[in-house]
């Protein structure tokens, strides 16, 4: 559900910029599109991260695993990913509203947040400052809590005695930590990385990675 509300967010107006000549949307729709992406792409972070709890526990406590993790607890967890989100990424733009004056070309595929800030004539320091809050928050917190779950799952794999064993426990694994090393490791790029110019057209691909191919 939440790739698919991910993906939503920003691939079908890319396809409509696509097919016309002079792309063009509305600010309203620019910024719901921003919101939507940020709000989505933190609740990706948070639930990479409960993931990674979940395997962690299901390959070093077997035995307690339907105990640990019981249908509550996972209930929790999704819960207060998308609580969290909201309040670290909607709430913080809808009170500090942007101001835009002259040019107003987007130079991205989409309403990516550091491509709208360039447009803003508001004082960003401010806003840069929330990007890096938040972004290790969502960003830096989230991946060593990861690291530190697979360090244990690492712990627990060469514990195993069985040849077998430790395949499907990496087998187990293969595809999240896949996902985690591209969603973060772009993410992470484009948002506590010094940005220049140069950088523009690499920051267009690299936001596809994590808002694209990820989900």
């Amino acid at each position: 559900f939440l790739d698919i509300c991910y993906i939503s967010a920003s691939v079908p107006q890319m396809i409509v910029n696509c097919l016309v000549r002079i792309p063009i949307i509305s600010l309203g729709q620019c910024l719901a599109q921003m919101c939507a992406g940020l709000y989505l792409g933190v609740v990706e972070c948070l639930l990479l991260a409960v993931m990674a709890y979940d395997r962690c526990i299901a390959i070093g406590d077997p035995l307690r695993y339907s105990v640990r993790m019981g249908p509550q607890l996972c209930a929790q967890l999704a819960g207060a990913s998308w609580v969290s989100a909201f309040l670290l990424t909607v709430v913080p733009v809808l009170t500090m509203p942007l101001e835009f004056c002259g040019q107003h070309i987007i130079n991205h595929f989409s309403c990516e947040l550091l491509a709208v800030l360039k447009l803003a004539c508001n004082d960003l320091w401010i806003y840069e400052l929330l990007i890096m809050v938040t972004s290790s928050l969502t960003l830096l917190a989230p991946f060593a809590f990861i690291l530190a779950s697979y360090g244990c799952i690492l712990g627990a794999v060469l514990k195993m005695h069985s040849a077998e064993g430790r395949k499907k426990a990496f087998s187990t694994c293969s595809s999240h930590l896949t996902v985690v090393i591209i969603f973060y490791g772009t993410a992470i790029s484009m948002y506590m990385m010094p940005q220049d110019k140069a950088s523009r057209d690499k920051d267009k691909i690299i936001s596809m990675l994590y808002g694209i191919v990820t989900p």
